[in-house]
């Protein structure tokens, strides 16, 4: 999964994409170095993030997905908590709804319901504009793991078919460093839900910590993150560096082809 944040504030490349024709570019750049899905963000959720209105992330998000979908047959996820968004990005031609609040936002478990498409399903504690101001635990990822029974239930309940959901114990939301190596270190055990495990740990701030590298000098470390993931069993890796990544996966595939 290549990120695609069309936002002035993220992050990593807040800014970079903003405009339609970059976007596009970068869309199809991601999808020949090997991206299968790309994730089309309008709204930053990095920690302190300022929240946006459905009118403007609407105005950042549709017309990139109709521009994709018009150049590429790749899958589009939408990266929203917001009902509306979900719907109008489904209706403009995205494929998938990637939710960090697990949709529970007003109305979103019911309309990803009537949309009928994959969800992925992110922990996080407490709000992007909060979630690093002291994040606690007893045991993480016992905890991750109520919370995915919890929303599992609501999600199957409102309508949502099992084998559309995919769960991402969100690295970096509410999560201190020894937090974040606790879940990349357990990730197989939640498989045991029987859903696709998504990791999303690219040039993220514990790398930072770990290696003391800026944002843009974390490639290295993000592509040994990814490929960790996988290892202890996430199916989807989100990515800024697809080319790099690529070809680790492809290395470690060629291994375990290997009779």
């Amino acid at each position: 999964m290549g990120v695609l944040n069309v936002t002035p504030d993220s992050f990593s490349d807040g800014g970079q994409y903003a405009l339609l024709d970059a976007a596009v570019k970068q869309a199809c750049i991601m999808v020949s170095a090997g991206a299968d899905i790309i994730d089309i963000g309008g709204e930053s959720t990095r920690p302190n993030a300022t929240p946006v209105s459905v009118e403007e992330e609407l105005a950042r998000v549709i017309p990139v997905i109709r521009a994709i979908r018009s150049n590429s047959d790749a899958v589009i996820s939408i990266d929203t908590s917001k009902a509306e968004v979900m719907k109008r990005a489904v209706e403009a031609g995205a494929n998938m709804i990637n939710d960090v609040y697990a949709l529970r936002q007003l109305g979103a478990i019911d309309i990803a319901a009537s949309l009928n498409v994959p969800v992925c399903l992110m922990h996080m504690q407490a709000t992007p504009e909060s979630m690093q101001e002291a994040p606690s635990y007893t045991n993480i990822v016992e905890q991750v793991n109520e919370f995915f029974v919890e929303r599992l239930g609501a999600c199957i309940s409102a309508g949502i078919k099992k084998e559309n959901i995919i769960l991402d114990p969100g690295f970096g939301f509410g999560k201190t460093l020894q937090h974040n190596l606790s879940l990349l270190a357990n990730l197989n055990s939640f498989k045991v839900h029987g859903c696709p495990i998504l990791a999303g740990l690219s040039r993220k701030s514990m790398l930072g910590e770990l290696l003391g590298k800026q944002v843009n000098e974390r490639v290295i470390g993000s592509v040994s993150a990814a490929l960790m993931a996988v290892v202890n069993g996430a199916s989807i890796v989100r990515v800024h560096d697809v080319a790099q990544t690529s070809d680790a996966l492809k290395i470690y595939n060629a291994l375990h082809s290997v009779n």
